[in-house]
């Protein structure tokens, strides 16, 4: 699994195990629906092939299509989606309506532009009403279950609509903070029980893997900016990992497999550059909406067969029905399961968006409308390509066919405004949920500064998201890290993520009279964490003053109530408090991070050392050794935990 501190920036301690200070940082409308032909009941999905009596969804994060090797990749290490694609049918040109993993799987799952389910970006929650293929397959007798591999996916945004189990338990650090993703082997793992468990009941599987999501590990699973292997490199590692893991998926499958079809697919891709992009999810060019979608087993008829046709996530829904004889409700997707006896998708148009410029930075949404071979992209200054001739849309040809041009913008405003519905623009998530989208690269600023029809074009300050994306990738460490954060902060002074990063930067190279300033700033910001409260109180606290001690007190205070209970503000009121000589509001601060986070081994330490600084050294000698015994072997903190405890032994 990834390490956690990969995101964003470290929980770590200004001083080691047993000095006074403990401190820990953060990681960072209404829709156009298409009314589809009702299914008619059959014996069969196609022609000689069966209809499926179970349904696999395997939806692998941030996979782009031209980095597995059934889509021309020649250094391909995806072998077992090249398995299915040679089994199975390839759809060369899919497409997500969006480069965002909340809204582009519930599209997926609802068959729904995003201006129909409502979720518009990360932590947006799905509308209430919205009918899921959960839903749909449950009450057509199905078993359903979901495991997913990251928080964007919880189950607050509503995608566990119809499902008997949904899976998604992130596990929990040293510091008791429930982790924001989770390796793909432990969601298969749980998925193959849950299969196992099954019996002879059909069953709707949908499983997600987060790999290769950002930061990507190497073979070695080598820490992020490690230089052992280049960034290509280590991103298909990751893709090699989670191949590995749609395999022991289908393994899994044992005698249900010839009577399933798997569907695989992604959510959206990665830039690695392109248009001057790092990551994904501010822009709408093809690097990030083009994914791969593969189809294998019960109801395909053509294996190996090709789909050139242009294709929506929104048509797994609606092709699923189709393929089960069912019902399909009145969604924006269409049925591709002609396709898959070998006949030709119908030409359509295509639309997609990314309101992350505008909820992360103020700046103006981006739309696109894909049609008739071009492709327009709605934006302060517009855009049009030509695919066919241009399909790495490189030359805006959109003062050469500006009647087009206008027509196409006519199509995108049909879809959706460039602004928020008043209901979409209120829909708040918690602190707590905001937080840790931020630690995993979304919603990078929260905020929308500027005023309707005045906001910035995206590609106009592309270079400054691109910095943005390597700081929340995990891609840059040491001076450049610093470097990206401090340039950050000087051309865009309002975010408040960029400020509370280069505030821990500065507390580990020990200048934390800098860092205080940027703590600051990160707080007037109104950042839904307590983390710029614990940065400033630590740095407060490390200069010995009893009156700095008394500020930092109050800082903590005000981070505690942003995040009640929150082991890491626990443990540091503790240690203040015990600076300060209250040593029973040390021992119930401290207890509490205890309670809260089993593994805070620098929590319990203090603990055991204000028990004896209290007199009671019975329940100070107890967690001395109970820190021992979770100590690993080798740890150097050891020695000082054995000392502690002989100093109580001997006085006892």
């Amino acid at each position: 699994m990834k390490a956690s501190h990969h995101r964003g920036m470290a929980r770590t301690s200004l001083l080691v195990l047993g000095l006074a200070v403990l401190l820990a940082a953060i990681g960072l409308t209404l829709s156009l629906r298409k009314t589809p032909s009702p299914a008619t009941p059959r014996t069969e999905s196609g022609a000689g092939a069966p209809r499926p009596e179970h349904i696999v969804v395997v939806t692998i994060d941030t996979l782009r299509a031209d980095r597995v090797g059934a889509y021309g990749y020649r250094s391909g290490r995806t072998p077992v989606l090249d398995g299915l694609a040679r089994g199975g049918v390839r759809f060369e040109r899919a497409y997500a309506p969006t480069p965002i993993t909340l809204p582009s799987h519930a599209s997926l799952l609802t068959g729904l532009y995003p201006p129909g389910h409502g979720s518009r970006h990360n932590g947006m929650r799905v509308e209430a009403g919205v009918s899921t293929l959960a839903e749909l397959l449950k009450a057509a007798g199905f078993v359903t279950g979901a495991f997913v591999a990251a928080f964007p996916l919880d189950r607050r945004f509503g995608l566990d609509q119809g499902f008997d189990t949904y899976s998604d338990t992130m596990p929990r650090g040293p510091d008791g903070r429930l982790r924001n993703e989770r390796a793909g082997r432990a969601v298969v793992d749980e998925a193959m029980a849950w299969l196992g468990q099954q019996g002879t009941r059909r069953v709707f599987l949908w499983v997600h893997l987060f790999e290769p999501h950002a930061p990507y590990e190497g073979d070695d699973h080598a820490a992020v900016g490690a230089r052992a292997q280049p960034v290509a490199e280590r991103y298909d590692a990751e893709v090699a990992r989670a191949d590995v893991e749609v395999g022991r998926l289908i393994e899994a499958l044992g005698p249900r497999r010839p009577s399933t079809t798997v569907v695989v697919a992604s959510d959206h891709g990665e830039a690695f550059g392109e248009h001057g992009e790092a990551g994904h999810s501010v822009f709408v060019y093809d690097t990030t909406l083009r994914v791969p979608l593969v189809l294998s087993g019960a109801g395909v008829s053509r294996a190996g067969h090709v789909v050139a046709g242009e294709v929506s996530l929104l048509d797994v829904l609606p092709t699923v029905t189709d393929l089960l004889g069912l019902p399909t409700p009145d969604v924006d997707g269409r049925s591709f399961s002609a396709a898959l006896r070998g006949e030709p998708v119908p030409r359509r148009e295509l639309y997609a968006e990314s309101f992350a410029p505008l909820l992360d930075f103020g700046w103006s949404a981006l739309r696109s409308i894909r049609r008739d071979g071009v492709k327009y992209v709605a934006a302060p200054k517009p855009e049009l390509y030509d695919l066919s001739a241009d399909p790495a849309e490189v030359r805006n040809i959109v003062t050469v066919r500006s009647d087009q041009a206008r027509d196409l913008q006519a199509r995108a405003d049909a879809y959706s405004s460039p602004e928020l519905p008043a209901s979409s623009a209120q829909q708040q998530t918690t602190p707590e949920a905001q937080r840790r989208l931020q630690a995993l690269g979304y919603v990078g600023a929260g905020r929308v500064a500027s005023q309707a029809g005045s906001r910035p074009d995206p590609k106009d300050l592309r270079e400054l998201a691109a910095r943005i994306a390597q700081v929340t990738s995990g891609e840059l460490s040491g001076d450049a890290l610093r470097a990206a954060l401090e340039s950050i902060v000087r051309d865009d002074p309002a975010n408040g993520q960029a400020h509370l990063r280069l505030g821990f930067v500065l507390v580990e190279a020990g200048q934390c009279p800098s860092a205080e300033r940027h703590f600051r700033a990160a707080m007037t910001t109104g950042i839904p964490s307590a983390d710029p409260s614990i940065g400033l109180a630590g740095c407060l606290f490390a200069r010995g003053d009893l009156a700095e001690a008394a500020e930092a007190s109050r800082v903590l205070d005000g981070a505690d109530a942003i995040e009640p209970g929150n082991p890491v503000v626990k443990a540091n009121q503790g240690v203040v408090a015990m600076a300060q000589g209250r040593n029973d509001s040390a021992i119930a601060s401290l207890e509490s991070a205890v309670a809260g986070a089993p593994d805070f081994l620098e929590a319990r330490f203090n603990l055991a050392r204000a028990y004896a600084r209290a007199g009671r050294r019975d329940d100070a000698v107890r967690e001395a050794r109970e820190l021992l015994s979770r100590l690993p072997p080798a740890s150097p903190q050891r020695a000082e935990v054995e000392r502690l405890l002989g100093v109580l032994t001997r006085a006892s």
